[in-house]
């Protein structure tokens, strides 16, 4: 029986690996901070030596993007180390490593979506560390698969959708910039295509040159503001209220973190070399509010 380790458990994106990995009848070992610290290289160590995975697939991440400013030891403890001390353990184990990145490794000035080749330039701390984690796997472990993905979004812990649909419930009028461009990615389809990756992997049959880095994200971009209206106009009827949105520049919403202008990513390469992609981001965006209200 292969054996999946997933860190991260509790967060939006290990929440989906978990609940789809069930339905491939996987077995995945799902642990999370409080049963493993990814920053302590002993612990992980004495933990991929129990449980011998042949996959390891990292969800854990510091993810507070404006408290990374004055945060930094902590951003770059979990973002840089504790994915180097998994890149570690996966090498020595002979077990293949999936490692998701962030768009924000960029500076957003490139008019056009990013693909993998192009140079980073992160403009804050958080992209600073997840850029250097990438650095680490790289380094240490051969194989290895990078996801960088960008504006995730779940039914499950804390993220833009569910903050505007509580916005909504709460205000009258919302303000939401206009000139930061993205491509929003459903969690449920992040951790769909991790999985889908995982199959061959474990079966030993991966194709070659099918391991680096890889963009994977919602097929089409929008700005913040773009976001906001779709996400309120496919919600309709189930809002107790449709507030009045607004759009404003950035300056008249204040960050500790500078965020990219445009960090749209190509994701053309994931299909090209593994017939691979999320869905475009509306659809996906659909179906994540039909999902989240029938629980509800």
């Amino acid at each position: 029986m292969t054996r999946v380790l997933l860190t991260g458990a509790n967060g939006q994106l290990g929440y989906e690996v978990i609940r789809q990995a069930r339905a491939l009848a996987l077995d995945v070992v799902a642990l999370d901070r409080s049963t493993l610290d990814i920053t302590d290289r002993k612990a992980v160590a004495e933990i991929v030596q129990n449980l011998a995975p042949d996959l390891i697939i990292n969800a854990a991440a510091y993810t507070a993007v404006d408290r990374a400013e004055t945060d930094r030891q902590a951003a770059f403890a979990v973002n840089r180390d504790g994915a180097r001390n998994l890149a570690e353990v996966a090498e020595r184990r002979g077990a293949v490593l999936i490692h998701f990145s962030t768009d924000y490794v960029f500076d957003g000035a490139k008019p056009q979506p990013y693909v993998e080749e192009d140079t980073v330039g992160p403009l804050g701390v958080y992209g600073e560390s997840k850029e250097a984690g990438e650095a680490a796997v790289r380094t240490v472990s051969e194989r290895h698969l990078i996801l960088r993905t960008s504006w995730v979004y779940g039914v499950h812990g804390a993220n833009f959708v569910r903050t505007m649909l509580r916005l909504a419930r709460e205000k009258d009028v919302i303000r939401v910039v206009t000139d930061q461009t993205g491509c929003p990615t459903y969690a449920a389809d992040l951790a769909e295509i991790a999985l889908q990756l995982s199959v061959p992997v474990l079966k030993g049959d991966f194709p070659k040159g099918g391991y680096g880095t890889f963009h994977c994200a919602g097929q089409g971009q929008v700005s913040w503001h773009g976001f906001a209206s779709k996400i309120f106009e496919l919600a309709g009827e189930r809002l107790c209220k449709q507030p009045e949105l607004i759009g404003i520049p950035p300056s008249e919403f204040p960050t500790l973190s500078n965020r990219p202008a445009n960090s749209a990513l190509d994701c053309s390469k994931l299909s090209r070399v593994h017939g691979l992609s999320a869905r475009d981001w509306p659809v996906a965006l659909s179906d994540m509010l039909d999902r989240l209200y029938l629980n509800a």
